[in-house]
Protein backbone atom coordinates (compact mmCIF):
# COMPACT_ATOMS: atom_id res chain seq x y z
CA UNK A 1 0.00 0.00 0.00
CA UNK A 2 1.57 3.74 -0.67
CA UNK A 3 1.96 5.79 2.03
CA UNK A 4 -0.26 8.55 0.03
CA UNK A 5 -3.09 6.21 0.67
CA UNK A 6 -3.79 5.60 3.81
CA UNK A 7 -6.24 2.78 4.47
CA UNK A 8 -7.84 1.34 7.74
CA UNK A 9 -10.60 -1.44 7.82
CA UNK A 10 -13.12 -1.43 10.61
CA UNK A 11 -15.84 -3.87 11.48
CA UNK A 12 -19.59 -3.04 10.54
CA UNK A 13 -22.74 -5.28 11.18
CA UNK A 14 -22.27 -7.79 8.68
CA UNK A 15 -19.05 -6.93 7.43
CA UNK A 16 -16.25 -3.82 7.75
CA UNK A 17 -16.37 -0.04 6.46
CA UNK A 18 -12.96 1.25 5.21
CA UNK A 19 -11.58 4.44 5.38
CA UNK A 20 -8.78 5.86 2.57
CA UNK A 21 -7.18 8.58 3.50
CA UNK A 22 -5.26 10.14 1.09
CA UNK A 23 -1.78 10.92 2.82
CA UNK A 24 0.16 13.95 1.36
CA UNK A 25 -0.68 16.94 3.73
CA UNK A 26 2.17 19.25 2.62
CA UNK A 27 0.89 19.07 -0.59
CA UNK A 28 -3.20 19.52 0.88
CA UNK A 29 -3.73 16.00 -0.87
CA UNK A 30 -2.45 16.80 -4.51
CA UNK A 31 -3.08 13.63 -6.75
CA UNK A 32 0.33 12.57 -7.73
CA UNK A 33 0.58 9.92 -9.77
CA UNK A 34 1.40 7.59 -7.05
CA UNK A 35 -1.82 8.34 -5.14
CA UNK A 36 -3.73 7.92 -8.30
CA UNK A 37 -2.26 4.48 -8.49
CA UNK A 38 -3.11 3.77 -5.42
CA UNK A 39 -6.51 4.99 -5.34
CA UNK A 40 -7.21 3.19 -8.81
CA UNK A 41 -5.65 -0.34 -6.52
CA UNK A 42 -7.80 0.19 -4.08
CA UNK A 43 -10.90 0.27 -6.01
CA UNK A 44 -10.11 -2.66 -8.03
CA UNK A 45 -9.52 -4.75 -4.73
CA UNK A 46 -13.15 -3.48 -3.43
CA UNK A 47 -14.38 -4.49 -6.02
CA UNK A 48 -14.32 -7.79 -5.33
CA UNK A 49 -14.08 -7.36 -1.10
CA UNK A 50 -17.47 -9.53 -0.80
CA UNK A 51 -17.23 -7.93 2.90
CA UNK A 52 -16.78 -4.47 2.46
CA UNK A 53 -19.95 -2.58 2.93
CA UNK A 54 -19.01 0.82 2.51
CA UNK A 55 -15.72 3.20 1.96
CA UNK A 56 -15.15 6.39 3.75
CA UNK A 57 -12.95 8.93 1.71
CA UNK A 58 -11.29 11.98 3.53
CA UNK A 59 -7.95 13.84 3.23
CA UNK A 60 -4.79 14.25 5.79
CA UNK A 61 -4.35 17.08 7.65
CA UNK A 62 -7.29 19.63 7.46
CA UNK A 63 -7.83 19.33 3.92
CA UNK A 64 -9.60 16.75 0.94
CA UNK A 65 -7.55 17.17 -2.00
CA UNK A 66 -6.00 20.48 -3.55
CA UNK A 67 -6.47 19.14 -7.23
CA UNK A 68 -4.02 17.44 -9.67
CA UNK A 69 -0.25 17.75 -9.29
CA UNK A 70 1.33 19.81 -12.52
CA UNK A 71 4.91 19.09 -11.13
CA UNK A 72 5.20 16.20 -13.73
CA UNK A 73 4.13 18.52 -16.33
CA UNK A 74 6.38 21.39 -15.82
CA UNK A 75 8.83 20.55 -18.93
CA UNK A 76 5.08 20.89 -21.32
CA UNK A 77 3.52 23.63 -20.48
CA UNK A 78 3.35 26.18 -22.86
CA UNK A 79 5.38 23.56 -25.21
CA UNK A 80 4.00 22.62 -28.69
CA UNK A 81 3.62 18.85 -29.44
CA UNK A 82 6.51 17.64 -32.21
CA UNK A 83 4.18 16.99 -35.44
CA UNK A 84 2.69 13.43 -35.47
CA UNK A 85 3.97 12.70 -32.26
CA UNK A 86 1.64 10.88 -29.50
CA UNK A 87 1.13 12.99 -26.18
CA UNK A 88 2.52 11.49 -23.01
CA UNK A 89 0.00 14.04 -21.56
CA UNK A 90 -3.32 11.94 -22.87
CA UNK A 91 -3.07 8.90 -21.27
CA UNK A 92 -1.58 10.58 -17.97
CA UNK A 93 -4.85 12.65 -17.56
CA UNK A 94 -6.86 10.05 -19.25
CA UNK A 95 -5.75 8.13 -16.06
CA UNK A 96 -7.52 10.04 -13.75
CA UNK A 97 -10.82 9.73 -15.50
CA UNK A 98 -10.38 5.97 -15.09
CA UNK A 99 -10.15 6.76 -11.16
CA UNK A 100 -13.40 8.64 -11.34
CA UNK A 101 -15.12 6.04 -13.13
CA UNK A 102 -13.88 3.15 -10.74
CA UNK A 103 -15.25 5.18 -7.71
CA UNK A 104 -18.51 5.71 -9.11
CA UNK A 105 -18.51 2.20 -10.02
CA UNK A 106 -17.81 1.02 -6.64
CA UNK A 107 -20.45 -1.67 -5.23
CA UNK A 108 -20.11 -0.39 -1.93
CA UNK A 109 -21.40 3.13 -0.60
CA UNK A 110 -18.98 5.65 -0.66
CA UNK A 111 -19.02 8.78 1.38
CA UNK A 112 -16.81 11.64 1.21
CA UNK A 113 -16.00 14.06 4.38
CA UNK A 114 -14.70 17.54 3.02
CA UNK A 115 -12.68 19.55 5.13
CA UNK A 116 -10.51 22.32 3.87
CA UNK A 117 -9.60 22.54 0.62
CA UNK A 118 -11.55 20.60 -2.11
CA UNK A 119 -10.14 22.04 -5.47
CA UNK A 120 -10.28 20.95 -9.57
CA UNK A 121 -9.36 17.29 -9.49
CA UNK A 122 -10.55 17.20 -5.80
CA UNK A 123 -14.06 18.11 -6.67
CA UNK A 124 -13.63 15.73 -8.97
CA UNK A 125 -13.24 13.21 -6.73
CA UNK A 126 -16.36 14.32 -4.46
CA UNK A 127 -18.91 13.97 -7.47
CA UNK A 128 -18.24 10.52 -7.27
CA UNK A 129 -19.39 10.30 -3.88
CA UNK A 130 -22.87 9.05 -2.89
CA UNK A 131 -22.84 11.11 0.36
CA UNK A 132 -20.96 14.22 0.86
CA UNK A 133 -20.57 15.63 4.25
CA UNK A 134 -18.69 19.09 3.99
CA UNK A 135 -17.04 20.57 6.89
CA UNK A 136 -18.43 24.26 7.82
CA UNK A 137 -15.17 25.85 7.13
CA UNK A 138 -15.06 23.44 3.60
CA UNK A 139 -13.79 25.10 0.39
CA UNK A 140 -14.81 24.00 -3.35
CA UNK A 141 -13.64 25.07 -6.55
CA UNK A 142 -12.71 24.29 -9.88
CA UNK A 143 -10.40 26.79 -10.85
CA UNK A 144 -8.98 24.98 -14.24
CA UNK A 145 -10.39 27.88 -16.08
CA UNK A 146 -8.81 30.84 -14.28
CA UNK A 147 -5.13 28.65 -15.14
CA UNK A 148 -6.07 28.26 -18.71
CA UNK A 149 -6.60 24.76 -18.35
CA UNK A 150 -9.30 22.48 -18.96
CA UNK A 151 -10.89 20.44 -16.41
CA UNK A 152 -10.98 17.57 -18.71
CA UNK A 153 -11.80 14.95 -16.83
CA UNK A 154 -14.04 16.24 -14.21
CA UNK A 155 -16.64 18.11 -16.32
CA UNK A 156 -18.85 14.87 -17.08
CA UNK A 157 -19.00 13.88 -13.17
CA UNK A 158 -19.67 17.61 -12.27
CA UNK A 159 -22.26 17.84 -14.51
CA UNK A 160 -23.26 14.29 -13.11
CA UNK A 161 -23.57 15.71 -9.79
CA UNK A 162 -24.92 19.60 -10.32
CA UNK A 163 -27.07 18.84 -13.42
CA UNK A 164 -26.07 21.51 -16.53
CA UNK A 165 -26.98 24.99 -15.03
CA UNK A 166 -25.07 24.37 -12.19
CA UNK A 167 -22.13 22.88 -13.29
CA UNK A 168 -21.49 25.69 -16.31
CA UNK A 169 -21.06 28.30 -13.11
CA UNK A 170 -18.64 25.98 -11.26
CA UNK A 171 -16.65 25.43 -14.10
CA UNK A 172 -16.95 28.34 -16.34
CA UNK A 173 -16.02 30.61 -13.51
CA UNK A 174 -13.41 28.93 -11.24
CA UNK A 175 -15.02 30.73 -8.28
CA UNK A 176 -14.87 29.51 -4.47
CA UNK A 177 -17.74 28.07 -2.88
CA UNK A 178 -18.27 27.53 0.96
CA UNK A 179 -19.89 24.67 2.43
CA UNK A 180 -23.39 26.85 2.37
CA UNK A 181 -23.11 27.12 -1.80
CA UNK A 182 -22.09 23.21 -2.14
CA UNK A 183 -24.91 22.53 -0.01
CA UNK A 184 -27.38 24.57 -2.60
CA UNK A 185 -25.85 24.12 -5.60
CA UNK A 186 -26.00 19.67 -4.36
CA UNK A 187 -22.07 18.90 -4.47
CA UNK A 188 -22.53 18.48 -0.62
CA UNK A 189 -25.03 16.51 1.29
CA UNK A 190 -24.77 17.45 4.91
CA UNK A 191 -22.59 20.31 6.89
CA UNK A 192 -21.54 19.82 9.80
CA UNK A 193 -19.29 22.22 12.56
CA UNK A 194 -15.82 21.05 13.87
CA UNK A 195 -16.59 19.68 16.99
CA UNK A 196 -19.77 17.62 15.40
CA UNK A 197 -17.95 16.16 12.41
CA UNK A 198 -17.35 13.00 13.72
CA UNK A 199 -20.68 11.77 15.13
CA UNK A 200 -22.23 13.52 11.94
CA UNK A 201 -20.07 10.85 9.57
CA UNK A 202 -20.84 7.83 12.20
CA UNK A 203 -24.45 8.93 11.87
CA UNK A 204 -23.84 8.70 8.14
CA UNK A 205 -22.55 5.48 8.08
CA UNK A 206 -25.13 4.05 10.45
CA UNK A 207 -28.09 5.32 7.87
CA UNK A 208 -26.07 3.50 5.10
CA UNK A 209 -25.74 0.39 6.75
CA UNK A 210 -28.97 -0.49 7.10
CA UNK A 211 -29.04 -1.43 3.59
CA UNK A 212 -28.47 -4.68 2.24
CA UNK A 213 -25.10 -5.26 0.61
CA UNK A 214 -25.89 -6.74 -3.15
CA UNK A 215 -28.78 -4.85 -2.85
CA UNK A 216 -26.95 -1.52 -2.98
CA UNK A 217 -25.15 -2.65 -5.49
CA UNK A 218 -27.31 -3.82 -7.91
CA UNK A 219 -29.04 -0.27 -7.20
CA UNK A 220 -25.69 1.29 -7.75
CA UNK A 221 -25.45 -0.39 -11.54
CA UNK A 222 -28.76 0.59 -12.58
CA UNK A 223 -28.23 4.47 -11.55
CA UNK A 224 -24.82 3.99 -13.58
CA UNK A 225 -26.69 2.53 -16.69
CA UNK A 226 -29.78 5.19 -16.60
CA UNK A 227 -27.42 7.41 -18.26
CA UNK A 228 -26.17 5.01 -20.90
CA UNK A 229 -29.74 3.12 -21.61
CA UNK A 230 -33.05 4.13 -23.76
CA UNK A 231 -35.63 4.01 -21.56
CA UNK A 232 -37.34 0.76 -22.38
CA UNK A 233 -33.59 -1.19 -22.47
CA UNK A 234 -33.06 0.57 -19.07
CA UNK A 235 -36.38 -0.55 -17.68
CA UNK A 236 -36.11 -4.06 -18.87
CA UNK A 237 -33.29 -4.30 -17.49
CA UNK A 238 -34.32 -2.78 -13.97
CA UNK A 239 -37.37 -6.04 -13.75
CA UNK A 240 -34.49 -8.43 -14.15
CA UNK A 241 -32.38 -6.63 -11.15
CA UNK A 242 -35.99 -6.81 -9.28
CA UNK A 243 -36.67 -10.39 -9.61
CA UNK A 244 -33.01 -11.55 -8.94
CA UNK A 245 -33.24 -9.47 -5.85
CA UNK A 246 -36.37 -11.38 -4.81
CA UNK A 247 -34.88 -14.52 -5.46
CA UNK A 248 -32.07 -14.16 -3.84
CA UNK A 249 -30.49 -14.20 -0.43
CA UNK A 250 -31.19 -11.35 1.32
CA UNK A 251 -34.76 -10.59 0.63
CA UNK A 252 -35.91 -13.55 2.14
CA UNK A 253 -34.45 -11.99 5.62
CA UNK A 254 -34.92 -8.45 5.10
CA UNK A 255 -39.09 -9.45 4.72
CA UNK A 256 -38.79 -11.52 7.52
CA UNK A 257 -37.03 -8.74 10.19
CA UNK A 258 -39.40 -6.32 8.56
CA UNK A 259 -42.65 -8.35 9.60
CA UNK A 260 -40.73 -9.26 12.90
CA UNK A 261 -40.34 -5.43 13.79
CA UNK A 262 -36.10 -6.46 14.15
CA UNK A 263 -33.42 -5.28 12.45
CA UNK A 264 -31.88 -7.17 9.75
CA UNK A 265 -28.77 -9.04 10.04
CA UNK A 266 -26.41 -6.47 7.70
CA UNK A 267 -28.28 -3.31 9.62
CA UNK A 268 -26.48 -1.68 12.50
CA UNK A 269 -28.23 0.79 15.17
CA UNK A 270 -28.27 4.70 14.17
Amino acid sequence: MSDELLIKRQPLAAGFVETWTLNAPASRNALSDGMVGALLAAAGRARGDAGLRGVVLRGAGGHFCAGGSLGGFAKAIGQPLAEGAADPLVPINRRFGALLEALCALPQWLIAVVEGAAMGGGVGLVCCADHVLAAEGAQFATPEVTLGVVPAQIAPFVVRRLGPTAARRWLLTGQRHGAAAALRDGMADEIADADGLQAALNAAVARYAQAAPQAVAATKRLLLEEREQPLPDLLDAAAQLFAQSLRGSEAPLGLAAFGARQPAPWSMSP
